[in-house]
């Protein structure tokens, strides 16, 4: 039989990186759908006494958890009737009209079920999606966060990246671990580094519950996002957990000191095969308004880790956006994903984060990858360091500010060794396995880690295990960097423990600037209501983004 004839333009666009993506039709049955699953409840309400008795079809008495905790806690009681019978495209316009202030906005939304939040989204275009989340976001200025991590867990390496990062303009920088015993020494250095870059920029570490805690209360960390809530019951409970257990451990961190957010996003359930055939979006809301009824500042969302469940189904990538926003529209702070790789095509990836960069995010990305993708240890992010000039040009073409800096190569390398070097410090005063200067010329000029000469795991490890055996604290990397002449980053690192005290951090969506002062929504509120309105990039910080080095200057010409 003849081989089929094919076409050359055919043969070659099935070459093209995009069709190594996975892609699949929708399969109700499993949750693998976006948005307006025909297993998503109708929405619905009911009150008497005062109290929910039911909500999306379903009556008080046949509640799981998630609804219990979302119709006690979660649901404005007082208004919840009169929201409901409001038109899906009524409450949509809403959220887009310029007229309509976004306080005005939050009072109606906070009486809508999440089977009727994630209805009136559904009637927005993404253009629409991308209008409401200008207005929408909580804090008037965007900003970035960055992941820094070792696939060796190098020390020093982690040094330097956390301070480039920092340098770079980075509000929040996170790590994780190759080796779970690590993860002290890498709170340790992104503690430093981070404050070598910049002082006030809030740093954490990825890794279990109680150890995230523990390091935060050590004053080595921070901050932390990684406490995850789902929004099917069978999900929760397979995790040993409740909402009242993760509104309990939100408040363990709160009355610490540390800021925390929790974790969700569109595709979680799908992934742990407990979806029960609803829409990623419709659980996704629930898991928003978990969040809401917890008492927490902020969520990660944005699909985070689930991100190519999402993007392999229709408009899924529109769904990511929808939850992002839903997430402002509830007054809490979003760090908006665009964290973890999900596509060959540099174009796809592109188009996914565009939703969250033009009209700004708190935190547009929760993990742009400030190492190259071979030393993330976070799966690998959809942007990465060897990305940065391109994203530097985008907010340049588009006037953008999308949280980051132009820099210049010997400002950077000066502000890794010093990095390197008070990293060096810290580890010959507390008598940790010495920092060689071979190591800290490598760290400062390297790219990946595999740059930089090889440790000694077994010894490292002994020192992880001396800072949780001996109380090592914050105060103790203060002392040591005051006594060997690093006085400005123990300062840096002194004025974060005072941040505990006040506590100003803690509020809805914070950071902290160079000199100390928080800034949230509490005080740079979002005030968008149409042009000229809301954040107003300042001319200086349009210079910077304007001057990127490469750039040829009339003066050069």
């Amino acid at each position: 039989m003849a081989e089929k004839k094919r076409s050359k333009r055919f043969q070659t666009l099935e070459n093209r990186p995009v069709h190594k993506d996975g892609f699949i039709g929708e399969w109700i049955e499993t949750g693998l759908i976006a948005m307006g699953s025909p297993n998503d409840p109708t929405p619905s309400v009911k009150v008497s006494d005062g109290k929910i008795v039911e909500m999306d079809g379903k009556r008080r008495e046949d509640f799981d958890m998630i609804d219990q905790f979302i119709a006690d806690y979660a649901i404005d009681v007082s208004i919840t009737e009169e929201a409901m019978a409001k038109s899906d495209v009524e409450l949509a316009r809403m959220l887009v009209d310029i007229n309509t202030p976004a306080e005005e906005v939050r009072k109606v939304f906070g009486g809508l079920t999440p089977a009727k939040l994630a209805s009136v989204v559904d009637k927005l275009n993404i253009v629409e999606i991308m209008m409401a989340m200008q207005k929408m976001r909580v804090r008037q200025t965007p900003k970035n966060q960055a992941h820094v991590t070792s696939a060796t867990d190098n020390p020093v390496m982690l040094a330097c990246d956390a301070a480039e990062a920092a340098y770079r303009g980075f509000a929040e920088i996170e790590t994780t671990v190759a080796v779970f015993k690590y993860g002290p020494l890498n709170a340790l250095s992104l503690l430093v580094g981070s404050q070598v870059g910049r002082p006030g920029v809030l740093t954490q570490d990825a890794l279990e519950e109680s150890f995230e805690l523990e390091i935060g209360m050590r004053g080595l960390t921070a901050y932390a996002e990684t406490v995850s809530v789902y929004g099917t019951e069978s999900v929760f409970v397979d995790g040993d957990d409740t909402p009242w257990s993760k509104a309990f451990l939100a408040s363990c961190y709160a009355s610490r000191g540390i800021k925390m957010r929790f974790t969700s996003g569109t595709g979680s359930e799908v992934q742990m095969g407990a979806a029960e055939g609803k829409s990623m979006l419709y659980l996704e809301a629930r898991c928003i308004l978990i969040t809401k009824g917890a008492g927490v500042q902020g969520l990660q969302n944005g699909s985070i880790s689930c991100i190519g469940v999402p993007g392999a189904v229709p408009s899924g990538l529109r769904a990511v956006a929808a939850e992002n926003l839903l997430t402002m529209a509830m007054g809490m702070e979003v760090a908006s994903g665009n964290d973890q790789t999900f596509s060959h095509s540099d174009l796809r990836r592109t188009a996914r984060t565009i939703p969250q960069f033009f009209p700004g995010t708190d935190l547009i990305f929760s993990g742009y990858s400030a190492v190259p993708n071979c030393d993330n240890m976070f799966a690998g992010s959809n942007w990465d360091i060897e990305d940065i000039d391109d994203y530097l040009a985008l907010q340049r073409d588009f006037k953008v500010d999308g949280g980051v800096r132009p820099v210049l190569e010997e400002d950077v390398i000066a502000v890794r060794n010093k990095a390197a070097r008070a990293l060096q410090a810290v580890y010959e005063e507390l008598g940790f396995p010495p920092i060689t200067d071979e190591e800290v010329e490598a760290a400062t000029y390297a790219n990946t880690s595999k740059d930089v000469p090889p440790r000694n795991i077994p010894e490292d490890l002994k020192a992880a295990d001396r800072i949780m055996k001996e109380g090592i604290t914050g105060v103790d990397v203060i002392k040591a960097l005051a006594k060997r002449g690093y006085r400005d980053v123990a300062e840096a690192i002194l004025m974060m423990m005072k941040q505990r005290i006040s506590g100003d951090y803690l509020q809805t969506s914070a950071w902290i600037d160079e000199n100390g002062y928080v800034w949230s929504a509490i005080n740079d509120p979002n005030t968008y209501q149409g042009p000229m309105t809301g954040y107003q990039m300042s001319p200086e910080r349009w210079e910077e983004i304007k001057n990127i080095p490469w750039a040829i200057r009339a003066e050069d010409v």
